[in-house]
């Protein structure tokens, strides 16, 4: 049974399943999710967030699936009594973009259910992840990515009541750049520009609303927090001064485990193949979080 320092993964997403007291490890798991021709995304279930169970395989596409590559960033939530996976695809000559799946068990199979990505078709999209807001009403969070845009944004659009597609046109939340801290990536191919990568909406104890995203501080991937002035999703945001974590790891999430301590769930380091998951406690304060010493 593998610890998680043997579990090859970028993006690690948990979700807790109180009714099995079990905990369900999702993230990108092909070996090199850069270059090669996409196999799938695997998961992992465990007792204590120590030892691990798999890997299982959550989603292998079948042969006429439409994107052969850069499986990327799967987050599954419970949602109407099933379960949901957001993920990311890229095909040649096809724009990035987040997938909605389905499926009746966390470990899958899980299937396509919306019909190809539910963000923009002519926007580079990633890193899809799922907001449900005061009244209900779903979102899907998401990144426009640098490459297309050079000052990368995070953006929602309003979902269907089933997941199935969106409703509306994407909001901007905010670009990468009104971050002080954020430094710009240099790439032989797509120039020069500032990242988004990986939000994910917390709501704190005190009702605060914060999106945890990444980007690169000094030419370290970092973890970084947003806070909501209004509490829901629209904001407007305003960009903590410094990140949460930038010792080169970041695409996290938090969740509570079972005796209610807030975990953050990132990768590090970030260079392939040696990056693994990792969990963080952190302390909550009034809306604030920092990690614990």
């Amino acid at each position: 049974m593998p610890t998680k320092d043997h579990i090859q993964m970028r993006d690690p997403f948990v979700l807790r399943e109180d009714n099995e007291g079990l905990y369900y490890l999702f993230g990108s798991t092909d070996p090199d999710i850069w270059k090669a021709k996409g196999i799938g995304f695997d998961a992992y279930r465990s007792k204590d967030l120590v030892d691990w169970e798999g890997p299982f395989p959550a989603f292998r596409p079948d042969p006429d699936f439409w994107s052969d590559k850069n499986y990327w960033a799967p987050e599954v939530h419970w949602y109407g009594g099933r379960y949901f996976m957001f993920a990311t695809f890229k095909a040649d000559g096809v724009c990035r973009g987040t997938q909605i799946l389905i499926a009746d068990n966390p470990l899958g199979p899980f299937r396509p259910h919306s019909d190809g990505p539910v963000t923009p078709r002519d926007w580079e999209c990633l890193d899809g992840t799922l907001f449900v807001d005061g009244d209900g009403t779903p979102w899907i969070v998401f990144c426009h990515e640098w490459v297309q845009i050079k000052n990368g944004t995070v953006c929602a659009l309003q979902l269907s009541p089933e997941l199935d597609r969106t409703i509306g046109e994407p909001i901007e939340l905010f670009a990468a750049s009104e971050a002080t801290w954020v430094d710009p990536v240099h790439s032989p191919r797509h120039g020069t520009g500032y990242v988004t990568d990986g939000p994910f909406a917390y709501r704190c104890d005190n009702g605060e609303l914060l999106l945890l995203w990444s980007s690169f501080r000094q030419g370290r991937y970092a973890q970084a927090i947003a806070r909501s002035a209004s509490g829901g999703i629209l904001g407007p945001w305003t960009q903590d001064p410094e990140p949460l974590y930038d010792s080169d790891g970041g695409h996290g999430m938090i969740f509570r485990t079972f005796e209610g301590v807030p975990m953050l769930a990132l990768h590090t380091p970030n260079n392939t193949p040696d990056e693994r998951p990792v969990f963080i406690e952190l302390v909550e304060t009034d809306g604030r979080l920092k990690v614990k010493e």
